[in-house]
C-alpha cells in the first residue's frame, strides 16, 4: 500500500515548474503591465483594487502554490491535491471576470477594462484571464493524469515490497533462551547437569509359551520337595 502511495519526485517536475510561473504571472501582470502599456483600468503601475485580489491575486498565488506541492511532492495524495487546486485556481481565472458582475454595480466587471486598440485588447483578454486560465487548467490537468497512472516503476517496487512481506511473514520464528522458554534436551544429549538423558528401554514382555513352561518347573520342584506327601484317592 506504502508503495502505491510513492511516486518520482521527477513526475510533477515540468508541470509544476510552468504552473508556479503562470502562477507568478498571473498575480504580478496586473501591477507591471502598465510598465508595458499591457493593462486593465486602472492603467497605474502597483495600484491595487478589490477585483485585482479577488480575480489575479490570489487565484495567482493558489495556481503557484498548487505548482509547488506538484512540482516537490513524492507522494501521490499530495500531489493530486496540488493539481486539483491549480486547476480550480485556472477554471476561476477564466471565468471569475464574467462572474464578477453578480456582486459589482452597473454590470460592470470587477476587472476593470482592457485598454489600447482592439489587438491589444484581445491580448490583454487572454493573457489575463481566459487564455491564463485555459493554459493553467490544462498543465493541471495533465499532472492528475500523470499522479493517477500507477507506472511501471511503481509497479516493481509494489512487487518487491510485497515479496519481502511474503519472506518474513514465512521466515521461522527463532525464540531466544533469555525468553525465559526451556527445552528438554535431546535423548543422548548432555543435559545441564552434565549426564547425559538416560533412554528407557522397553519392559521385557513374557510370551504364553514360556510361561507355561515356568509353571511346569515350578511343578517339578514342587513333586521333587521332600517332606511333602502327596495323596490320591
Amino acid at each position: 500500500m506504502t508503495g502505491m502511495m510513492r511516486v518520482p519526485r521527477s513526475r510533477g517536475v515540468l508541470t509544476g515548474m510552468l504552473l508556479v510561473v503562470l502562477g507568478a504571472w498571473g498575480g504580478l501582470i496586473p501591477f507591471v503591465g502598465p510598465h508595458f502599456h499591457y493593462a486593465y483600468t486602472p492603467d497605474s503601475t502597483w495600484t491595487y483594487t478589490s477585483g485585482r485580489l479577488l480575480l489575479e491575486i490570489l487565484p495567482g498565488a493558489a495556481t503557484a502554490l498548487g505548482g509547488l506541492i506538484v512540482l516537490i511532492s513524492k507522494f501521490r495524495p499530495a500531489g493530486l491535491f496540488g493539481a486539483w487546486l491549480a486547476a480550480l485556481s485556472g477554471a476561476w481565472f477564466a471565468v471569475g471576470g464574467i462572474l464578477s458582475v453578480l456582486w459589482t454595480n452597473g454590470s460592470v466587471t470587477a476587472a476593470g477594462s482592457p485598454v489600447g486598440g482592439t489587438v491589444a485588447r484581445v491580448a490583454e483578454q487572454i493573457g489575463f484571464f481566459a487564455g491564463l486560465g485555459v493554459v493553467i487548467v490544462f498543465l493541471a490537468a495533465l499532472a492528475l493524469g500523470r499522479f493517477t497512472v500507477i507506472g511501471i516503476r511503481e509497479t516493481k517496487i509494489i512487487a518487491r515490497e510485497q515479496e519481502i512481506a511474503a519472506e518474513e511473514t514465512s521466515a521461522p520464528v527463532a525464540v531466544s533462551p533469555a525468553a525465559g522458554v526451556r527445552t528438554s534436551p535431546a535423548p543422548g544429549t548432555v543435559g545441564e547437569a552434565g549426564t547425559r538423558a538416560e533412554v528407557s528401554t522397553p519392559a521385557e514382555v513374557s510370551t504364553p509359551a514360556e510361561a507355561g513352561d515356568e509353571n511346569e518347573e515350578a511343578g517339578e520342584d514342587e513333586a521333587e520337595t521332600p517332606g511333602k506327601v502327596k495323596v490320591t484317592s
